[in-house]
């Protein structure tokens, strides 16, 4: 059997909790997007309702700029940590650069 396989054979299968919190990583910066509201006014409206804090106009479209950049952020942040993961995957069950190489 090729090195390869033996270390593919090796991987351990995720425990539910590790798909878990993989689900709620992904889930959760969609959510906050998808409930943020379209105005500054009616996220000062929300935030009053919700937490009993009064925010100026300013302030709350701050803070939903800052949400909307966090969520983006993090999206991308998951993005890129998926597709290196892919990448390293599908370079290692090739060979990489070193396949075929002799050792010394």
């Amino acid at each position: 059997m090729s090195e390869c396989c033996v270390v593919a054979g090796d991987r351990k299968a995720p425990t539910p909790a590790r798909r878990a919190r993989g689900v709620i990583a992904w889930a959760v910066p969609g959510a906050i997007l998808v409930s943020v509201p379209k105005c500054p006014a009616c996220l000062a409206a929300h935030v009053a309702l919700w937490t009993g804090l009064g925010l100026s106009l300013p302030a709350a479209a701050f803070l939903r700029g800052g949400l909307l950049i966090l969520c983006v952020a993090t999206w991308l942040y998951l993005i890129l940590g998926r597709l290196l993961r892919i990448g390293a995957d599908s370079r290692h069950l090739r060979g990489g650069p070193n396949h075929g190489a002799s050792s010394r």
